[in-house]
């Protein structure tokens, strides 16, 4: 790789050598817990760099947390876990103010004692099994890096992530996440069951007495150093074009919307998924050690950026088809662009 081909000076260089290390790193200890998903893998990966949040949406017992805090302990970051239950309340995760007496003069005061969202890494377990006013507690947090309560901002310390499971099959006592929300994680990433031979893998490590030690591959302070690498990831105006043109794809009301939106959608994506798919595409691309976003990165992670931002209406379910479906084939229709 030379100076030329990423258009940064020496050091800029350095480090995306360094994300393609980092990244390489990662994948391996998180392989030392969790026996395949490697699209899983690689789409938490993209969002880190990226330096977005996630949403993972799985049956039970598909080994969603423990990918979460692997990678947490991999990335040698603070990480803290909130289990969403319907009576938590916002304070239970932003933190409250106390009343604290001062012994030398008597004197009452409020302190605010923070709470979970205060790490690196915050596992919202189970995120709509609590209701929407506990659920928008994180909208500040996730977008804005801070949480505000009393009348004060407190900034949340670099680098943030909202990492969150749900359950797609179990719905009885839950609350859909609003769209807001929803529209703030960048990817959904979909767990599926494992193959045979990885779930033998799997019966026959989990099973006995050791457990495998994770090192951690990088510190915060580097991490949030080697998101800015990124974001100086240079991209043609072609790829941008591209990347826009597919999320205003989505969009039934779109003067250049295809018949197949037309048909099935009843919204399409916001401007944040054009934004997210660039990012996006950098981040895949630096984690290689490539300095130019192929339009094959935007198409790898448009589905986990679109999945949750479209919403079909009822003749896609009368039909059978699914949000995955749809952006599937206008993924395969796109290429008739380039």
């Amino acid at each position: 790789m030379t100076e030329q081909t990423l258009g940064a000076p020496d050091r800029d260089v350095v480090l995306l050598e360094r994300v393609a290390e980092v990244s390489a790193n990662l994948r391996r200890e998180v392989e030392k817990r969790i026996v395949g998903q490697h699209h899983v893998v690689e789409g938490l990966l993209t969002a880190l760099l990226a330096n977005g949040h996630a949403l993972l949406v799985g049956v039970p017992g598909l080994a969603k947390t423990l990918l979460v805090s692997t990678v947490a302990e991999a990335l040698d970051l603070e990480f803290s876990r909130v289990q969403f239950t319907p009576d938590l309340m916002p304070t239970d995760i932003t933190g409250t103010e106390v009343i604290e007496e001062d012994r030398s003069t008597g004197r009452r005061v409020f302190r605010f004692v923070k709470g979970p969202i205060f790490a690196n890494i915050v596992l919202a377990d189970e995120i709509n099994r609590t209701p929407p006013k506990t659920q928008a507690a994180l909208l500040q947090a996730m977008q804005e890096r801070a949480v505000t309560a009393a009348g004060q901002t407190y900034k949340l310390d670099a680098p943030f992530f909202v990492l969150a499971t749900q359950n797609p099959i179990e719905q009885e006592g839950t609350y859909p996440l609003p769209e807001a929300q929803l529209d703030r994680f960048m990817m959904e990433l979909r767990i599926g069951y494992p193959s045979r031979e990885e779930e033998e893998q799997i019966a026959m490590t989990t099973t006995g007495d050791d457990r495998p030690t994770v090192s951690s591959v990088v510190t915060a302070s580097e991490l949030v150093e080697l998101q800015h690498l990124v974001r100086r990831v240079p991209v043609a105006p072609s790829l941008v074009a591209y990347a826009v043109r597919l999320v205003r794809a989505t969009r039934p009301d779109d003067a250049e919307a295809p018949a197949l939106t037309r048909q099935y959608a009843s919204w399409g994506a916001g401007p944040r998924a054009s934004q997210y798919l660039v990012l996006g595409a950098k981040a895949r691309a630096a984690a290689r050690g490539d300095a130019l976003p192929s339009l094959d990165d935007v198409r790898a992670v448009a589905p986990a950026v679109l999945a949750h931002r479209v919403v079909l209406n009822f003749e896609a379910e009368a039909d059978g088809r699914t949000t995955r479906d749809v952006i599937a084939e206008l993924i395969e229709n796109s290429r008739s662009w380039t």
